[in-house]
C-alpha cells in the first residue's frame, strides 16, 4: 500500500524525492515551499503522517518542531541547524513523534565516514602524518564547508586522530559533489575520495530513510541505520 508523504522544501532535492517516491512506496500528496511552509498544519498535510524536509537552516528548526507536533516522522537534509538538536530533540520525543536527519543521505557516503574514521584511527598514532579535507560543490550550494566535510573531521577526530587537520571547499559550476580526505608524510600521501555521479543518491537514500522511520519513534542520525538499509527489503 503506498504511503502518503509530504515535501517540505520544494527545490532540486524536494522534486527529484517526488519524481523518485514512488519507487519506494510513497505517494505525495502535500508540497510545501519557503512561501508557504508556515501554513503547515493537519488540512494542508493532506493525510500525510510522514515528510521529507529540505530546506534552509534558518528555516529548519521551526519546521522540525512544527512536524514534530503534528505527529509527523520526519526525514531531514537540511544541515546548519545541528546546534539546536537538544531543543529538536525535546520537540520530537515530547510530541511523540520520530526525527532521522544526517548531512548526507547518500549510502556511499556514510560507508566513507566509517572508511574514513578506521583510517584516522590507524594513522592516530602515527604523528607524521598530516591530514586535510577538501571538496567541490556546484556553485548554489550555500554552505561552506558542507555538513558532509565537517562531518568528515568529526569522524577523524573522534577517531583519536588529534595532528592536524586543515579543511577546504571549493564552489564552482554544477559539480554535484567530491569530498577527499588525505594523509601525509614525507615518505608517501594516502588519499580517500568520494565522488556523486548525481543527487539521484542522495534522494534514494532519503525515501530509504522514511520507509525505516515508519512506526518509529526518537531521533536517530542516518548513520546509524545505514547497516540495516543494506539488508533491508523494500515492501513496495
Amino acid at each position: 500500500m503506498s504511503i502518503p508523504l509530504a515535501i517540505v522544501g520544494h527545490g532540486k532535492m524536494g522534486r527529484l524525492v517526488e519524481q523518485l517516491a514512488p519507487q519506494h512506496g510513497f505517494h505525495v500528496v502535500a508540497r510545501f515551499t519557503s512561501a508557504n511552509v508556515t501554513g503547515l498544519s493537519r488540512e494542508t498535510l493532506a493525510g500525510a503522517a510522514t515528510a521529507i524536509e529540505f530546506s534552509t537552516p534558518s528555516a529548519a528548526v521551526e519546521n522540525l518542531c512544527r512536524l514534530a507536533a503534528l505527529g509527523v516522522r520526519t526525514v531531514s537534509g537540511t544541515t546548519g541547524w545541528y546546534d539546536r538538536l537538544p531543543q529538536i530533540r525535546n520537540c520530537v520525543e515530547k510530541a511523540g513523534s520520530a526525527l532521522l536527519y544526517g548531512p548526507n543521505f547518500s549510502i556511499g557516503v556514510n560507508l566513507f565516514f566509517q572508511i574514513v574514521s578506521r583510517a584516522a584511527a590507524l594513522l592516530a598514532v602515527h604523528p607524521e602524518y598530516e591530514a586535510w579535507g577538501w571538496e567541490i560543490h556546484h556553485s548554489a550550494k550555500k554552505d561552506a564547508p558542507s555538513g558532509t566535510l565537517k562531518k568528515l573531521a568529526e569522524e577523524i577526530q573522534a577517531a583519536g586522530y588529534s595532528g592536524t587537520l586543515s579543511l577546504a571547499a571549493n564552489r564552482a559550476g554544477s559539480h554535484t559533489g567530491t569530498h577527499e580526505i588525505g594523509f601525509d608524510s614525507s615518505a608517501d600521501t594516502i588519499t580517500l575520495r568520494h565522488t556523486a555521479r548525481s543527487r539521484e543518491g542522495y534522494a534514494h537514500g532519503a525515501l530509504q530513510a522514511a520507509r525505516w522511520l515508519q512506526q518509529k519513534k526518537g531521533v536517530y542520525e542516518f548513520r546509524e541505520i545505514v547497516s540495516e538499509l543494506g539488508t533491508a527489503k523494500s515492501s513496495v
